[in-house]
């Protein structure tokens, strides 16, 4: 089977999927792959309410989420769906993410461009459009120093990424690429042993001495370097303006055309987040963590949030021409054949509520619907 089938099979198995699947997928709830939190669902009370009774989110229990993470917990997404409520569900990896929008567990959700890409060339265009951005940043190879000393140590080791085709992946496979090494994409095997690791996972095995290192989003980044690691590499540095999405907003696109008016409050929310974000910085980072602590029973110590905080810029804009160089670089590492994202972005509500906000607009990079 061709990689690129190999990956999209993976990541999008439900793109396609018949509508019993469908339904059966959307009854169980995903199971482990994703947590109710209900702690801000109640609606404003003597809020109006839009046109639909509730609105269903997903996001990560990830920094590189702090847009989702803060909205929720402050209750600012709340705030401006008045009488609309808000029901959180959190996902391990992108691909179940995708999973459950397309089966409608979810509406709206945060995600990385990987899974974004997948989802929308699996679907032929019909699944998601992205509305908005989130984050850039956040991303950085941690090695043991008594093991890889430099770059080009990284050769004959064992890295870690969060899974086959997700975004780190992609870019560490990019990465090896332009170091002039040969790698497998699918099976991760060659100059460079990659070892697809999922993140709660990552720090015990680079603990035990299982994997050499990772290439990881924050915070398991700086959980790695609390635990001895070294930052060997800091993805931005490898990108223009040290600027590359890392998480967007994606929407079911049945459900932006049948509630348009939930989906530009949400949209509001999240600007009104990022605002307050950069307003309140040392806030927000306890916010956040309040939220992580609530979702996996524990806070993140200082030594690994302030760091892990500190890499992560929260932005209204999408990025996108940096979605498109992304897409590139899963093609050439053959776990996606050459895609059309015509179409991919649809930013009118995100930019009609910028102009409100008094902001400039964002740009699609040429691939907005027409």
């Amino acid at each position: 089977m061709p990689a690129s089938r190999i990956t999209l099979r993976r990541s999008l198995a439900a793109a396609a999927a018949l509508p019993i699947l469908a339904v059966a997928l959307t009854a169980c709830g995903y199971g482990s792959d994703s947590k109710k939190d209900d702690t801000k669902a109640a609606a404003n009370v003597g809020g109006k309410k839009l046109s639909a009774d509730t609105v269903k989110i997903g996001y990560f229990p990830n920094l590189t989420h702090a847009t989702a993470l803060v909205g929720v917990q402050e209750g600012l997404f709340q705030k401006e769906l008045g009488g609309t409520k808000v029901k959180a569900s959190t996902f391990n990896a992108g691909p179940s993410e995708i999973e459950a929008l397309n089966a409608g567990s979810i509406d709206i959700g945060w995600i990385g461009p990987s899974p974004s890409i997948n989802g929308y060339t699996k679907s032929k265009g019909q699944s998601l459009r992205i509305i908005g951005g989130s984050a850039s940043g956040g991303v950085k190879l941690v090695v043991d120093p008594k093991k890889i000393k430099s770059l080009d140590d990284v050769k004959g080791k064992k890295i870690a990424t969060p899974q086959l085709g997700n975004t780190q992946d992609v870019a560490f496979l990019n990465w090896i690429a332009g170091k002039g090494w040969k790698v497998d994409a699918n099976s991760g095997k060659g100059d460079v042993s990659v070892v697809r690791t999922d993140n709660k996972v990552t720090p015990d095995a680079f603990k035990s001495g299982s994997i050499d290192g990772a290439w990881v989003p924050e915070p398991t980044a700086s959980k790695l370097v609390a635990q001895g690691g070294k930052v060997l590499l800091d993805e931005r540095d490898l990108w223009p303006d040290k600027k590359f999405v890392i998480t967007n907003i994606i929407v079911s696109q049945k459900f932006l055309k049948e509630h348009p008016d939930v989906v530009e409050a949400v949209l509001r929310g999240s600007v009104n987040t990022n605002a307050w974000i950069k307003a309140n910085p040392d806030k927000a980072k306890a916010s956040a963590n309040a939220a992580l602590k609530t979702l996996s029973g524990k806070a993140l110590p200082a030594e690994v949030i302030d760091p892990a905080w500190a890499s992560i810029q929260t932005t209204d804009d999408p990025l996108a021409s940096t979605l498109t160089s992304e897409a590139d670089h899963a093609v050439k590492a053959g776990l996606l054949k050459k895609p059309d994202l015509a179409g991919i972005y649809d930013l009118t509500l995100l930019n009609k509520v910028l102009k409100a906000a008094g902001q400039p607009a964002v740009a699609d990079a040429g691939l907005g619907v027409k």
